[in-house]
């Protein structure tokens, strides 16, 4: 089984660069689920119908979220009746939506997906996400033997600490959030594969993905500043994972990058 993970796709020219080259990379790479985290997709805040059903026309599966995700009203109509866009699964009891989904290939093996935010450094708090990992865990049909798992967290210490907690559980941990991708792709001894931060689809001419003169004022001057995405090309960052199915064990995970410079 093949996993291609998209990092968070960023504004106008994130989901550009996706549709670009997403269709040749699932020709290329051949991979059987394709997940993009999408909390950014509509103006650099949030989710609506339109983007997202931009991304599931040009191929991907499903959509992760994060502490963007209700930051366009229409999302919470939108999740309930569209399964394959996920919120955090931790928040709390009664939150429109799920971060559980479990997508099918096309010869009938079944991946569990897993949504989760960090508590570290993170608006709002949400219940722990170590015990909601647990508690999805215990209650997987037993044919679910590949779980791979968004972990939408601000700090390294955070994401390798539940990627060690999970290791030999879960197929793979990876991180998005803070849109710089990282250079420590790794499968854990217990089988689980790991990558701190996948990194953006976006424009790294930016501050990611947002205007640089805008973010450099805020932190020279001190003064509020509107948070204004930026336009220019841009780069698509992912992951490929490779699982066995019969055991949901990780044999391989490696950065992909296509810029469209």
């Amino acid at each position: 089984m093949r996993l291609l993970f998209l990092g968070d796709v960023m504004a106008a020219p994130g989901r550009r660069v996706v549709c670009r080259h997403l269709p040749g990379l699932r020709e290329e790479l051949a991979p059987d689920v394709v997940v993009a985290n999408a909390e950014n997709i509509a103006g650099g805040a949030g989710i609506t119908p339109e983007t997202a059903t931009e991304l599931f026309a040009a191929g991907v599966d499903v959509l992760t979220n994060g502490n963007h995700a209700w930051d366009r009203r229409e999302a919470l109509d939108y999740i309930q009746r569209e399964p394959r866009l996920l919120r955090p699964h931790n928040y709390p009891a009664g939150t429109p939506g799920s971060g559980w989904f479990i997508a099918t290939t096309g010869g009938g093996e079944r991946l569990g997906i897993l949504n989760l935010m960090g508590l570290v450094f993170m608006h709002p708090p949400l219940d722990c996400p170590f015990r909601a990992a647990d508690e999805v865990l215990a209650a997987r049909p037993a044919d679910v033997r590949a779980v791979f798992v968004d972990f939408h967290a601000e700090v390294t210490s955070e994401k390798h600490a539940l990627a060690w907690y999970l290791n030999g559980r879960v197929s793979a941990v990876v991180g998005t959030h803070t849109h710089v991708p990282t250079a420590d792709e790794r499968v854990l001894p217990g089988g689980t594969a790991y990558l701190t931060d996948v990194g953006m689809c976006g424009c790294y001419d930016s501050v990611i993905g947002l205007d640089t003169a805008k973010a450099i004022r805020r932190f020279v001057d001190k003064l509020p500043e509107r948070y204004d995405t930026t336009e220019g090309k841009a780069t698509l960052c992912g992951a490929l994972i490779d699982i066995d199915p019969a055991s949901g064990k990780a044999t391989a995970i490696r950065r992909v990058s296509v810029a469209e410079y």
